[in-house]
C-alpha cells in the first residue's frame, strides 16, 4: 500500500502577525489534507479556519501531542501508514523547533515514511538576521533555565562560548518572564557584550534592537507577554 506524507507546516509566529506570512503553497495542503497532528486543537482549527475558510471543520481529525508522553507506537501516523498524508504543526512558528514534534518525525523516519518541511516564519532565524550579529556561526540554546542561580550561571556559560567560539548566542523565554530575564542579562553580562532583543516578530508592535549591555542599561523596556528572542554576542579576547 501507497503511504502518505508527513507535512510539517509552520504557523504565523503572533496573534496579530499577518496571514500573508503563509505561502500559497502552504494553504493549498492545508486545502487538501484533513489529518493533524497538533499542540492545541482550539487553535489549529482557528488557523485553519482562517487560511482556508470554506474547509469543512467537521471532516478534520485531530491527534493531540502529549508534551510529557509520547507513543512509542505509530498510533499518531496511523493515517501516514493507510495511505493519507498529514500534517505536524505547532501553535506559532515552525514544527519541532522549540517546539514539540520532532518524536513524532523521528517516528515517521523509522516508518520509512517520506518527511516534507514546508518554509514559513520562524522567529529564531527572523531575530538572527535582523540582529547584525554573527550567522555564519550560531547556537540555539533553547529556553533558560527557571531557577534563577541556574539561569544566571547559565548566561555566564552562553556568553563564555560565545566569546570562545565567536558564535552568536540565541534562547527564549515563557512571555510572562522576559521581564525577570532582561534583568539578569543586563546585570550579569559583561558591559561590551551585545545583545539584541526581538519582540513581536512580523506584528505590528514589532520591536528589534541590538546594544551593548552598557547602552540597554538606560533603556526601560516592557516585555511581559510579548513574545521575544534574545540574542547576545560577546566580543572580550
Amino acid at each position: 500500500m501507497k503511504t502518505g506524507k508527513l507535512y510539517l507546516i509552520p504557523t504565523i509566529i503572533g496573534e496579530e502577525s499577518s496571514l500573508n506570512q503563509i505561502s500559497s503553497f502552504t494553504k493549498e495542503i492545508i486545502k487538501k489534507i484533513d489529518y493533524y497532528i497538533v499542540e492545541n486543537e482550539k487553535s489549529a482549527r482557528s488557523f485553519i479556519k482562517k487560511i482556508c475558510p470554506k474547509k469543512n471543520q467537521n471532516d478534520l481529525i485531530f491527534f493531540i501531542i502529549n508534551k510529557n508522553k509520547y507513543e512509542s507506537n505509530t498510533n499518531y501516523l496511523k493515517p501516514c501508514l493507510e495511505g493519507h498524508s498529514i500534517i505536524l504543526m505547532s501553535d506559532a512558528g515552525c514544527p519541532a523547533i522549540a517546539d514539540p514534534g520532532s518524536e513524532i518525525i523521528s517516528l515517521a523516519h523509522a516508518n520509512k515514511l517520506i518527511v516534507k518541511p514546508i518554509t514559513g516564519p520562524s522567529s529564531i532565524f527572523l531575530a538572527l538576521m535582523s540582529s547584525g550579529m554573527n550567522g555564519q556561526s550560531f547556537c540555539f540554546n533553547g529556553y533558560l533555565p527557571i531557577n534563577k542561580k541556574e539561569r544566571i550561571l547559565k548566561i555566564k556559560k552562553i556568553e563564555k562560548n560565545s566569546n570562545l567560539l565567536s558564535q552568536s548566542q540565541i534562547f527564549i523565554e515563557t512571555p510572562y518572564r522576559n521581564n525577570q530575564l532582561f534583568n539578569d542579562l543586563i546585570r550579569h553580562l559583561k558591559p561590551y557584550t551585545r545583545l539584541c532583543i526581538a519582540s513581536n516578530l512580523t506584528s505590528k508592535k514589532e520591536y528589534i534592537n541590538t546594544m551593548r549591555i552598557f547602552e540597554w542599561k538606560n533603556i526601560k523596556i516592557e516585555l511581559n507577554k510579548k513574545p521575544t528572542t534574545f540574542i547576545i554576542e560577546s566580543i572580550y579576547n
